[in-house]
């Protein structure tokens, strides 16, 4: 198997390993982080390391393996970006939702849900991976599921009526979906009490598993392979 770096961007930090180191990597984002920006903190954060692939789980909907629209909270030129000439390696892009989805996943139909800034959504049934964008679905006057469970909904209504809407957002998209498993990650994760029925708790590292899963045999059918513009 190839030795891939995997990039889990996210809207604080951009986080980075390689298979053969279990220690991360990582440095700041934010609002004004662009590709180029990232490229280059990747490389400098990765310095040392030898690796022949690269996985990037990036915060927006992808079509066609590249992103589809610019992250809500990164800087600008996502879209347009080469990423495989960033690297001048084989690279996979994946939602990042997804990309901890797939090193989460352990048989069946499994339905993922991050909790963190906003809401990231990813079912996989049996390997096939199936990114979701359910987070701006109406939900309840007028806002979304993502106003009430990501970390907007989580500052607006404290812990307490922020848990009973995970509890009820998980259990519509559970009667909807009829996943085998779900499991919670993200990062706001950890806010809860106890966690909704029928789920497990999801870890930000596995995103890191998936990014290496990626290039499997049994998974990376999957994924489409990025190409150079």
């Amino acid at each position: 198997m190839p030795s891939v770096l995997a990039i889990d961007i996210g809207g604080t930090h951009v986080k980075v390993r390689v298979p053969g180191d279990p220690d991360k990597r990582e440095f700041d984002s934010g609002p004004t982080l662009t590709p180029q920006q990232m490229a280059d903190g990747v490389k400098a954060a990765a310095k040392g390391w030898s690796y022949d692939c690269v996985s990037i789980g990036i915060p927006a909907p992808l079509v066609k393996g590249a992103p589809a629209k610019e992250p809500s909270n990164l800087g600008p030129g996502w879209t347009a970006f080469d990423y495989g000439a960033a690297f001048g390696k084989p690279t996979k892009i994946i939602n990042d939702a997804a990309m901890q989805a797939v090193g989460s996943h352990k048989s069946g139909r499994m339905l993922f849900l991050g909790l963190g800034t906003g809401l990231g959504s990813c079912m996989i049934a049996d390997r096939v991976i199936l990114p979701l964008e359910l987070a701006h679905m109406p939900y309840r006057k007028g806002r979304s599921f993502e106003d009430y469970v990501g970390l907007r909904g989580l500052k607006r209504m404290g812990k307490r009526r922020w848990r009973k809407h995970v509890d009820a957002v998980v259990g519509i998209l559970r009667a909807a979906l009829l996943p085998d498993d779900v499991v919670i990650g993200g990062g706001n994760v950890k806010s809860l009490k106890e966690l909704p029925e029928g789920c497990r708790a999801g870890d930000n590292a596995n995103a890191f598993i998936g990014g290496f899963r990626l290039w499997e045999p049994e998974w990376s059918s999957s994924v489409e392979l990025y190409h150079s513009r």
